[in-house]
């Protein structure tokens, strides 16, 4: 994903929730202040040429359909507390993604053990990125952001942990991508997260278009989900 790409649909989320460009590049900034080193993305080789699981974290990942599909993917990324949910049913991740919003203790932990963190900055991040991020071992923090990339910190496009979890694998190189904990109407989340939830569901929508690949987790919703604002080729 090259910024000038994600651009615009990142204006189209910035005016959508009224956020502010500028806080943005504040937390990438910091991110990238707190990092004397990092983790080059090529290193996430478990991830390339297999077949991955996007874990979402929502209550469906708990069934245990969901659970045997994560066993039986090549590889794991995770997105935030969906990493707490794997490993109570001993299940390891190849990578958390997360905004850092919750679950502070496992981030540093996996970077302890080696285990790769993509860490997001955004504009209102700022102090859990420093209160956790001089924590964690950097070598594992992979840092990223939404606004425009600086290094170290890098823009692979999307917008919640879930999808930019989709989006990183799919940069790294995965052969093919599946979902589990995934659930676009939970009725227990907040009207701000079922708008988040709805822009998951578009910019998959979106890399799917890129990829050639039809992601099941959209099978039934596709002619629901406005995408306006993506640049889908027709």
């Amino acid at each position: 994903m090259e910024f000038d790409e994600w651009e615009p649909v990142y204006e189209a989320i910035l005016d959508d929730f009224g956020y502010d460009r500028a806080g943005d590049e504040h937390g990438r900034d910091l991110l990238a202040s707190l990092l004397e080193t990092s983790l080059d993305p090529a290193e996430l080789s478990s991830i390339r040429d297999s077949t991955v699981a996007v874990a979402g974290a929502g209550p469906s990942l708990e069934t245990e359909q969901a659970l045997e599909r994560a066993r039986a993917a090549d590889a794991v990324v995770a997105a935030s507390t969906a990493v707490d949910t794997l490993a109570s049913h001993g299940i390891a991740v190849d990578c958390m993604v997360t905004d850092l919003d919750k679950n502070p203790e496992t981030v540093v932990d996996l970077t302890e053990r080696g285990v790769p963190v993509a860490v997001h900055a955004h504009g209102d991040n700022l102090d859990a990125i420093r209160a956790v991020v001089p924590d964690c071992d950097a070598a594992a923090v992979l840092p990223t952001t939404q606004a425009a990339p600086r290094d170290p910190v890098r823009n692979y496009g999307g917008f919640t942990d879930g999808d930019r979890a989709a989006f990183l694998a799919d940069h790294v190189g995965a052969a093919r991508l599946t979902f589990v904990g995934w659930d676009f109407d939970d009725p227990t989340v907040d009207a701000t997260k079922a708008r988040k939830l709805e822009w998951a569901e578009r910019l998959l929508v979106w890399l799917e278009s890129r990829r050639g690949e039809r992601f099941a987790v959209l099978d039934g919703r596709r002619d629901e989900i406005g995408t306006d604002a993506i640049p889908i080729p027709e």
